[in-house]
């Protein structure tokens, strides 16, 4: 099925455009199978359409003959119907500060829970995962999320907080290959042996690292140029800095602490991963962000029992109203 109307460029014209579910599958069938509709079953491409219910069939037979766009994707056993699907992904694709599973609720109609659900399986989308080393000039950095003492009940405070530093806040570790992407990740400490392992794991050895006087960095000078930039004396000096990575750390906190306030740290690497995908395509435009994530859609499967970790614990599932062990606003 091919559609020549021309593609949406922005959000009006997106939700006229996809307000026919024949364009929404139409488009959908055109990213996943740009050369040609393949049963995912068998593989075979000799594959009809049943247009009356929307569904493709298999010629070969064998089980599950019949198949949806959705299946073997993100979308799968999902009973939202494509449209709303898109304009969730329009919204978290092209919202610089991401977007609540509240607005969503409210912007698709469906329920807080459900746009919870939804936002959580996009973010596997935005994955943006590569084995390709990073090269030239590349920034290290570390920062700490959580919760501010000030922002915390008294109780609180006097239980998570000891003394002084970021005692109970999450590290996160970025690396910013300058005028080109970043890699962010949860890390459980800032030791030499966990950030200099991060960095040999994606910086090529002969590059360009420039980090803060943490020193963690010491020794990396036996497979890169390391400079060090000391942040109790200055912040720049010529080209020796880490700003572009302390961009990155200000958007991310800014769409934490203004858009999703409280952040479970076993959800906290997915929240990474979708402002690493917008950061990543900062020079793309909404439609290019929101066809690379429709793109993205197939192979990838987020239960709900998976997601809140009932598959993996034998307590009471918790969904997203839970508080408990949550990381606060920054």
């Amino acid at each position: 099925m091919q559609n020549e109307a021309p593609q949406p460029q922005t959000l009006l014209e997106a939700i006229r455009y996809f307000a026919d579910l024949d364009v929404c599958q139409s488009f959908v069938a055109n990213l996943r199978w740009p050369d040609g509709v393949t049963c995912p079953t068998c593989g075979s491409k000799e594959v009809g359409y049943i247009s009356t219910r929307r569904l493709y069939e298999c010629k070969s037979r064998h089980p599950r003959r019949q198949f949806s766009i959705k299946v073997g994707t993100i979308f799968e056993d999902s009973p939202i119907p494509l449209d709303k699907w898109l304009a969730a992904i329009w919204l978290i694709a092209n919202d610089k500060n991401g977007v609540s599973s509240y607005e969503v609720a409210r912007a698709i109609g469906i329920t807080q829970k459900s746009a919870w659900f939804v936002l959580h399986r996009l973010r596997v989308c935005m994955q943006t995962g590569s084995f390709a080393k990073m090269t030239g000039e590349v920034e290290v950095d570390e920062t700490f999320v959580g919760g501010k003492a000030k922002f915390m009940h008294k109780a609180e405070r006097e239980r998570n907080i000891h003394g002084r530093g970021p005692t109970g806040k999450a590290i996160v570790m970025g690396l910013l290959e300058r005028h080109g992407n970043v890699r962010v990740s949860v890390v459980g400490d800032r030791k030499a042996g966990t950030v200099q392992r991060a960095v040999r794991q994606n910086v090529a050895p002969g590059s360009q690292i420039y980090s803060d006087e943490l020193a963690s960095y010491s020794g990396l000078n036996s497979q890169y140029a390391h400079d060090v930039i000391n942040h109790a004396e200055k912040y720049v000096e010529g080209i020796v800095h880490t700003n572009g990575i302390e961009n990155f750390w200000s958007l991310l906190k800014r769409m934490i602490h203004g858009t999703y306030v409280s952040v479970e740290p076993e959800h906290l690497q997915k929240y990474l991963d979708e402002e690493a995908f917008r950061f990543n395509r900062r020079d793309s435009n909404d439609s290019g962000r929101f066809r690379r994530v429709v793109g993205s859609i197939e192979g990838k499967r987020l239960t709900y029992a998976r997601l809140i970790g009932h598959e993996q614990t034998a307590g009471p599932a918790r969904g997203p109203g839970a508080r408990k062990n949550t990381v606060p606003e920054i």
